[in-house]
């Protein structure tokens, strides 16, 4: 009878032991859509299996608990997961214990400013805007490179970049920045001054449509420093208005006549500091500025996005007018008060008109 019991008690533990073993290897899903599951730091194996089986993507919570005892070497990492399809109990905490977390994919493209990363950060609920803001203000990252830097403007390189809900702002600018100084070390740069440099580059990169033409409008900036001109550069008006919260969009006479340090319009030379974060040609234009006697340049009404650039005020005036009369050409044509490829229109006078400026103002 004892051998009888005990040969039940093996046999009952194993079929346990199969069933445990065939629960936790079955796929299951109650879910219908995507799902995500965010998993804060410290969670322990209850409450990772409890938001498991809250989201339908085990069906108890028991099963991850089983899992744990037959993984209990395995570390489950907090995060951001996603869950597509039917999985076992096993295929998911074998994820969480890889550490397959979601990953938001960022661009940032060139000509980015720190509040357009921080605007997308926050679009894509990955981050709260001012979480980012705070960070990128603090220059600490780069102070060994540019010792002037007001902020990280200028610093957080164009790239596309893979971030989770638990990455932190600073981690992100430290992401960016690393990416700069890698940039910059392929350059091989001479001894210039990186401050100078960069503040250049973003006011090229803000400028430029056509990568040919980054050289030139760098050339034209250095000219009017050389001979004390006001750049009387739009972007650096709205950057102005960016950083006093009163950009609305498009730049009003308010905007030109704001004592901001940033506005080039009221102060003489390059802005206190970058006023977006250029790309490699940008800053490949602000090392290698052609060499040219223009002045002004004004935007071509043939929809190219290039530029009309003139070394003389007269000239400059003329190629304003043909602008302008292009405009109207195409306005009437189209009807839609717009010229193709022109968003918004804009023209120059030797800094630049910002994207949002009046085609009919000329700048003296």
């Amino acid at each position: 009878m004892r051998r009888m019991l005990l040969a039940a008690l093996v046999l009952g533990i194993a079929a346990a032991v199969a069933a445990a073993w065939w629960w936790v290897r079955v796929p299951f899903a109650g879910f219908h859509e995507q799902v995500f599951v965010d998993i804060p730091k410290s969670t322990g194996t209850r409450g990772i299996a409890r938001l498991l089986a809250r989201a339908g993507v085990i069906e108890h919570p028991l099963q991850l608990w089983l899992v744990r005892v037959m993984r209990p070497a395995a570390r489950l990492k907090a995060g951001e997961y996603r869950f597509e399809k039917p999985a076992s109990a096993w295929q998911v905490f074998d994820r969480i214990a890889r550490d397959d977390v979601f990953y938001y994919v960022l661009p940032v493209p060139e000509g980015n400013t720190t509040f357009d990363v921080a605007a997308a950060l926050e679009r894509e609920r990955v981050m709260p805007a001012q979480a980012f803001l705070e960070a990128a203000h603090d220059p600490g990252l780069i102070r060994d490179l540019d010792p002037k830097a007001p902020s990280l403007e200028g610093y957080l390189f164009p790239d596309t970049y893979h971030v989770t809900r638990q990455t932190t702002a600073g981690e992100l600018c430290r992401m960016m920045t690393e990416r700069f100084r890698r940039t910059w070390q392929r350059l091989g740069p001479p001894q210039v001054d990186m401050h100078a440099t960069v503040t250049l580059a973003s006011l090229v990169e803000k400028e430029a449509r056509l990568p040919e033409e980054r050289p030139v409008i760098a050339s034209v900036y250095l000219n009017r420093l050389r001979l004390k001109l006001p750049l009387q550069c739009d972007p650096t008006a709205i950057y102005a208005a960016l950083l006093e919260n009163r950009y609305r969009g498009a730049i009003h006479r308010s905007d030109l006549e704001s004592r901001q340090l940033y506005n080039t319009y009221q102060h003489a030379g390059l802005p206190p500091g970058p006023i977006a974060n250029p790309g490699l040609e940008s800053l490949q234009a602000a090392l290698h500025p052609a060499e040219t006697g223009f002045l002004y340049f004004v935007l071509r009404p043939d929809g190219s996005g290039g530029h009309q650039f003139s070394k003389e005020l007269a000239q400059h005036q003329r190629a304003v007018q043909k602008y302008r009369r292009g405009l109207r050409k195409a306005q009437q044509a189209k009807g839609t008060g717009r010229v193709p490829g022109a968003t918004p229109p804009r023209h120059r006078n030797g800094s630049g008109a910002g994207r949002a400026a009046d085609p009919a103002r000329s700048h003296l």
